[in-house]
């Protein structure tokens, strides 16, 4: 039996195997590991999670590298030598050349590691191949010799292992961006090969974590001097009313956490709250609330005053709420546990409702690393259903003169413009005040808003 792991880079391996065999969310899991390996240094922890995001989110690339190496198909290789080689291989092609000598070693180790020396050779074999095949020559520009790693920087290789994005821009697109080819060809309807390389190339960086401000306690300025004495990188953008840190950090530990001074949120997400404005007094209903970002975020902006009715089908999702809320000192959310159909939601009438449906994910395929290999090609259409569903209800619930958002965190316009558009078509006491359309990458997450409101009549 395989000991327990102990280094960061045999815990990516269990997590990897485990998120293959189970299907399960490699987050969890990879907490679970942390919480069971005593004396992990941070480093290790952050070396961990890198390479399991990492080998998630770029394996179509990792595969067009390491299927020309091979004389047999892939699924005819060992899954757990597999996930060893696309272990190596990450380690090669995206972290600093001073590295690859411990990348092959460790990855080798590893099979030691598994009891399995018979595979130490092969490994080997392959990983100094790989290795063998990265240039030092620069390279700027997308090619069948390049991959793209940061916003405008390609690493250049030795042979041309990517289709040719001059004669198959989608198919490079897919390769070496690692997304799914049917969808890279549904976005090339209404992206160039520009604008999908850089989405691309967002999907696969580490996002920025963002802090929403909780002015009740706080303010931005002070937020950040408070985080820059505890040696935090931290900056406050004044046009999203936000703070960035300059690096990931362990957020329970930050300054100010305990005290309710800040919840993270993306920018894009944030803006739905302050798109409905809801005013203190108010009764407002968050539909699809849990876990309650956004619920905390409307209690806020009414300054802890009214009522913020928080709905959703995910009891467990539910029991988060109460937790944000009394950390961030807020008495005005009340939780209220729904089906998923929204038949039995409070009856209202509410003087503003935000719904921020359950969606395909696809502005936010970076952060959800799983989610762009989980995504099947007819799911936004299967999902219009019930977001089309669950906005009726909503605005079943919305009084004479009231504002209802609704909000994904989609770029697929069945989601969006388009299911808007069949609303405000059928409900004609609903008018289109404005639409917020969140490009990946400008600056946070992609998504989409749209402000209505209803006759007094």
């Amino acid at each position: 039996m395989t000991p327990p792991p102990k280094t960061a880079r045999q815990i990516a391996f269990n997590v990897l195997q485990q998120w293959r065999q189970t299907g399960k969310f490699a987050g969890p899991m990879l907490e679970s590991a942390f919480s069971r390996t005593k004396d992990l240094l941070p480093s290790d922890r952050g070396l961990s999670s890198e390479l399991v995001y990492g080998v998630i989110r770029r394996q179509a690339t990792l595969d067009a590298v390491l299927k020309p190496r091979l004389k047999r198909p892939p699924d005819q290789v060992e899954p757990p030598l597999w996930t060893l080689l696309q272990l190596g291989t990450y380690q090669l092609l995206f972290f600093s050349p001073n590295s690859h000598h411990a990348a092959v070693h460790e990855t080798v180790e590893l099979s030691r590691w598994l009891e399995k020396s018979r595979w130490t050779g092969f490994a080997n074999g392959v990983l100094r191949s790989v290795q063998r095949d990265i240039s030092d020559k620069p390279a700027n520009t997308a090619a069948a010799d390049t991959i793209p790693t940061r916003p405008d920087q390609f690493l250049r290789l030795a042979s041309p292992l990517m289709p040719d994005p001059v004669n198959d821009p989608n198919r490079y697109i897919a390769a070496a961006g690692s997304l799914p080819g049917w969808l890279v060809d549904n976005w090339s309807s209404r992206f160039d090969f520009d604008e999908l390389l850089r989405m691309a190339v967002w999907f696969n960086t580490p996002a920025a974590t963002w802090l929403r401000v909780n002015t009740l306690r706080t303010d931005g300025p002070q937020l950040v001097a408070d985080l820059i004495a505890a040696n935090i990188d931290a900056t406050f953008d004044d046009s999203q009313q936000m703070v960035r840190l300059g690096s990931t950090a362990h957020v329970p530990s930050l300054p100010g956490f305990g005290d309710g001074h800040f919840t993270v949120q993306d920018p894009s997400a944030a803006s739905a709250a302050r798109l409905l404005a809801p005013v203190p007094g108010q009764q407002v209903l968050d539909l699809c609330a849990a876990p309650g970002t956004k619920s905390t975020h409307l209690a806020e902006l009414m300054e802890n005053r009214g009522q913020v009715v928080a709905a959703d089908s995910h009891p467990g999702r539910l029991e988060l709420i109460a937790p944000a809320a009394n950390r961030l000192g807020l008495s005005i959310i009340e939780s209220v546990p729904v089906d998923e159909s929204g038949e039995n939601l409070p009856a209202g009438p509410f003087d503003a409702v935000l719904v921020d449906v359950p969606c395909s994910n696809t502005g936010v395929l970076g952060k959800r690393p799983e989610a762009r290999w989980r995504l099947e090609p007819d799911e936004p259409e299967r999902l219009s259903g019930l977001q089309w569903n669950l906005l009726e209800r909503a605005a079943e619930r919305l009084g004479p003169g009231g504002r209802l958002v609704y909000s994904t965190c989609s770029i697929e316009p069945i989601e969006n413009e388009d299911l808007v558009a069949k609303f405000l078509e059928k409900r004609p006491e609903f008018e289109q005040i404005d639409v917020r359309r969140h490009v990946p990458g400008c600056p946070g997450d992609g998504g989409f808003q749209v402000l209505l409101t209803r006759g007094n009549g």
